[in-house]
């Protein structure tokens, strides 16, 4: 998954005289990503807890995270996609280069409600693939773009604030915005692929009886907390955007 660029903030520091003459616009949109940054470590904490809790539950239909996704993938008609172990922890996804659902360590073997819920996520964006979702087609479109603007926007706004501090041309600022603004877009494209993947994960989990009742509620709140993950990206994407915007506004007001 391409993550929302940051920039550091030592960069753009008042040691440097960027922030000189800073508006309040700007120092207001400062304090949103601050705001939002608390935000996204308070639900990535709390999905932590959620899925170390809900890992101890035991699945009641006794299959491994494994399983489940091979059961939901055989039961939605799809045939060509295959069930794959990765390293690391909630690393789970599907590639639909490879045509693979990709399970961590702490979700292929194992035999619990978590597991359970993270596998039929992750078989909800091969069902989205296999019907051609367009949210997910948008989204895949936009990874290579997505993988150079982010490497790129970095290295293109400090020049273009030298550029503006020597000039007052702020055309190569508002490129570097152009381009964390394509980072801003794959972050809200993103959120309905995901809500509907946990939509399509929730739903296939009842109607086959695969879960009920209580466990059923839990895979609910565990996909609920990640959910939640993207959506703060996406607000630190675009509050990322606002701030960037404001302080090159800022710089050019200053120097007429």
């Amino acid at each position: 998954m391409v993550q929302l660029l940051m920039l550091q903030a030592g960069y753009y520091g008042p040691s440097n005289g960027f922030f000189y003459g800073m508006s309040s616009g700007t120092t207001g949109a400062w304090f949103l990503i601050i705001l939002i940054g608390i935000a996204g470590w308070i639900v990535q904490a709390r999905l932590q807890s959620v899925f170390s809790k809900y890992s101890q539950v035991p699945f009641p239909g006794g299959l491994s995270g494994a399983e489940v996704a091979e059961k939901m993938l055989r039961e939605n008609g799809i045939h060509n996609v295959r069930v794959t172990h990765v390293q690391g922890h909630l690393t789970d996804h599907f590639n639909p280069q490879t045509m693979t659902v990709n399970l961590s360590d702490s979700v292929y073997q194992s035999r619990s409600v978590a597991a359970a819920a993270v596998a039929a996520h992750e078989c909800g964006h091969a069902i989205q693939h296999a019907q051609g979702y367009a949210p997910l087609q948008l989204r895949s479109q936009l990874v290579p773009i997505v993988s150079f603007s982010s490497r790129a926007a970095t290295f293109v706004l400090i020049f273009g604030m030298i550029l503006l501090a020597a000039t007052n041309n702020a055309l190569v600022c508002w490129i570097g915005v152009g381009l964390i603004a394509v980072s801003a877009l794959f972050s809200i494209v993103t959120l309905p692929v995901e809500y509907n993947a946990s939509a399509r994960a929730l739903a296939w989990l009842e109607s086959s009886g695969t879960m009920r009742g209580t466990e059923l509620t839990q895979a609910r709140e565990a996909l609920m907390w990640a959910a939640r993950t993207y959506l703060v990206a996406a607000l630190s994407a675009i509050a990322s955007v606002l701030y960037y915007a404001m302080l090159i506004l800022g710089r050019s007001n200053n120097r007429d």
